[in-house]
């Protein structure tokens, strides 16, 4: 590869309302009216790598301010070089959170960069283990109707995707209801998996982790307790179900974050979310240390992102195709990956991602940047 120089870096960021009842979605502890995808595109050699994560409006006044003039002129061959530099840069700034989305977010329009300007896609530039990522369908909101709740989770299965995964716990009482509407709506067949976005407590996570596995068969618990509450999860796999995995690992934003989960035994299977976690190169490291702990590793969100990214994962179990990032990705990106077989595959004759922005269908949901004029 020819040594490239980073001419310039743009960022950009995107407001989408949820299409949830009256404009709202809600799970275990949060509600929320829109999500917001902040866009960062890295210039080189006649190439555009773009990345993104998704979280608060700062984060793109973050990447402004304090990444892009950092990364201008800066060769591009190697981005874990640039992801060493990112993370002393942004040290007295704050690590975890918006500097963790943020560098998430240049790290893989860096990798998505390096991958256009050796004309392969990013899956074959990256240490591949696997050439797909299977997925499991994901909304299932606390605030759904019965009615809307199994058909979305219906809608799944039926195009050939084994598992499905509700919000739950915001109201523990509706989800008997609730659980045995999806059931009836998809059978007995496709894996269900429950997540409490650490709503509960510990011996009220206990009571609902046997009555999820003995009455639907539920799998996978997801942040019964908060992710935080590493003695709780570590309770909950000693005490719940033999079969009913638990599972954490979305909101960590570094290194110490796996290795307290990891080290806590804390989760049966670990999660990680690229556009959170440090990007790209930081999730080959947290890959290594699943692998090295004999554990699984599932990713979170992000799906246009993680298809690729997650290929070089060993320890691959599979991807949360969440039903926000997939709207909202299909909006903004042509090159977007539907379900083959209940696995997304990445794309070999489209370098990098694969993605390119549509800037008409984007513009009337921008909230930072300016719209790049024609090339």
């Amino acid at each position: 590869m020819e040594p490239a120089r980073i001419d310039a870096v743009d960022v950009h960021a995107f407001e989408l309302p949820t299409d949830g009842p009256d404009g709202e979605e809600q799970d275990g502890t949060l509600e929320w009216s829109s999500t917001t995808m902040v866009l960062v595109r890295v210039h080189a050699g006649g190439r555009t790598g773009l990345g993104y994560t998704y979280g608060d409006l700062s984060v793109a006044a973050f990447l402004s301010g304090t990444l892009a003039p950092l990364l201008t002129g800066r060769d591009i061959c190697s981005p874990p070089a640039l992801w060493e530099l990112m993370g002393r840069r942004i040290r007295n700034a704050g690590r975890p959170g918006v500097g963790a989305m943020a560098v998430s977010a240049a790290d893989i329009a860096l990798w998505d960069l390096k991958a256009r300007l050796l004309g392969l896609p990013l899956v074959h530039v990256l240490p591949a283990h696997h050439d797909r990522v299977p997925v499991y369908g994901s909304g299932g909101f606390t605030n759904y109707p019965q009615d809307r709740l199994a058909e979305q989770l219906a809608g799944w299965v039926e195009q050939g995707i084994p598992r499905v995964k509700l919000k739950t716990s915001r109201d523990p009482g509706r989800d008997p209801g609730r659980l045995t509407a999806v059931r009836r709506a998809i059978g007995d067949e496709p894996e269900v998996f429950t997540d409490a976005n650490g709503a509960l407590g510990r011996k009220e996570a206990l009571y609902w982790a046997h009555r999820f596995h003995e009455e639907w068969d539920v799998r996978w618990f997801e942040e019964p307790v908060s992710s935080a509450d590493i003695e709780g999860l570590r309770s909950l796999r000693r005490h719940g179900p033999a079969r009913l995995e638990i599972t954490a690992g979305e909101y960590a934003y570094n290194s110490r974050d796996f290795v307290n989960l990891v080290d806590g035994d804390a989760v049966d299977c670990l999660q990680a979310d690229v556009t959170r976690c440090g990007g790209i190169t930081a999730l080959l490291e947290v890959a290594g240390l699943a692998a090295a702990r004999h554990l699984d590793l599932s990713a979170h969100c992000a799906p246009a992102v993680s298809a690729h990214a997650f290929c070089a994962v060993r320890r691959l179990r599979h991807l949360e195709y969440f039903h926000d990032h997939v709207r909202f990705e299909h909006l903004v990106f042509d090159g977007t990956l539907p379900p083959d077989g209940g696995a997304l595959r990445p794309d070999p004759s489209r370098p990098g991602l694969g993605l390119d922005v549509k800037w008409a269908d984007a513009e009337p949901h921008r909230v930072y940047g300016e719209r790049p004029a024609p090339s």
